[in-house]
C-alpha cells in the first residue's frame, strides 16, 4: 500500500519546480516504461500492478512497488492509467558541436504545446535524427505530456535548450567559412521544398505553432523552405490556413530524407 508521504512525492514530479529539485520525472504505461527500461535512462522506482510485474523482466537495482490500480489512479497524470508508473533520473548530458557536422538536427523555436513537442521528438526518432535543439521557450521536455507523447523516443533522441541566435553564431564560428552549414527554415515565404535542392546534413528550424520563426533568428537562416498548399484542388475554394508544427515537421523531414534514396 502507497504512503501518504510516497503519493504525495509522486504527485509533486507533476511540477517543474519540483522536478528540477529532484532531478527525477515521471513516465506512465506499458510500452514507454519498457521503453525507458532497456534504454541508458536510469529507472530508480516502479509503481505497478500485479499484472505488470509478472510480464516485464526489471532489473533488481530498480525499487519496485506493487499497488492495485485504484493506487496507481490516484498518482496517475492519464485519464485511463496503464498498468505502471516510473520515476526516472533526469540525465545529465552535453552537447559536442562536432557531432552534428555530418548529421541534420532539429531545431524548434519557442513550440509551447508539450503535444506537439512530444510527437515531434518521435518523428524526429522515426527519421533517424538524433539531435534537437530547443530555445529556452520551448516546453520543457520532461513535461509528463511531453513524455508520454514521445513514446519511448525521448531515451534515443537527445535535446538541448539554449540561446539559438548565440547557438547559430557560435556552430558558424567553429564550422568556418570552408564548409557552413546549411540552416533550413520552414517559413511561408520559403521556397517550395519539393523543388529545392536539399542536403543530407545542415539543421531544420521549425518555428512557433502561431507565429512562426521570429525576427530575432531569422537572419541566421541560410535557405527558407515552404510545404505548398494545394488547397486550390478543393472544389469547396476553402483553404487551410497552416500547418500543426508537428505535421509540418514531419513531412520535411520525410521529404529531406526522400532525396538521400
Amino acid at each position: 500500500m502507497l504512503s501518504k508521504s510516497q503519493i504525495q512525492f509522486i504527485k509533486s514530479l507533476k511540477l517543474k519546480k519540483f522536478r528540477e529539485e529532484h532531478q527525477l520525472f515521471i513516465a506512465e504505461g506499458k510500452k514507454l516504461v519498457n521503453e525507458l527500461i532497456t534504454s541508458t535512462i536510469k529507472v530508480r522506482q516502479i509503481y505497478a500492478t500485479s499484472d505488470f510485474f509478472r510480464t516485464t523482466k526489471i532489473d533488481a537495482s530498480i525499487e519496485r512497488f506493487e499497488i492495485k490500480e485504484s493506487e496507481l489512479e490516484r498518482i496517475s497524470s492519464l485519464t485511463s492509467p496503464n498498468e505502471v508508473l516510473a520515476v526516472c533520473e533526469i540525465p545529465t548530458c552535453q552537447l559536442n558541436m562536432d557531432s552534428l557536422k555530418d548529421k541534420l538536427t532539429l531545431v524548434l523555436e519557442d513550440i509551447k504545446d508539450p503535444g506537439n513537442l512530444g510527437t515531434i521528438i518521435r518523428i524526429a526518432d522515426w527519421f533517424g535524427i538524433e539531435t534537437i535543439i530547443c530555445s529556452e521557450q520551448t516546453a520543457e521536455l520532461y513535461n509528463p505530456k511531453v513524455i508520454q507523447a514521445t513514446m519511448g523516443s525521448v531515451s534515443r533522441v537527445q535535446v538541448y535548450y539554449m540561446d539559438l541566435p548565440a547557438f547559430f553564431n557560435n556552430q558558424s564560428e567553429n564550422a568556418g567559412n570552408d564548409n557552413p552549414q546549411k540552416i533550413y527554415g520552414a517559413l511561408l515565404e520559403g521556397d517550395n521544398i519539393y523543388t529545392q535542392p536539399l542536403s543530407a546534413n545542415g539543421f531544420i528550424v521549425i518555428g512557433n505553432e502561431s507565429k512562426g520563426i521570429s525576427e530575432n533568428l531569422l537572419p541566421c537562416i541560410t535557405h527558407k523552405i515552404n510545404i505548398p498548399s494545394f488547397s486550390h484542388f478543393n472544389s469547396s475554394g476553402g483553404e487551410a490556413e497552416s500547418l500543426n508544427a508537428a505535421v509540418a515537421t514531419s513531412i520535411i523531414c520525410s521529404e529531406f530524407r526522400r532525396r538521400k534514396f
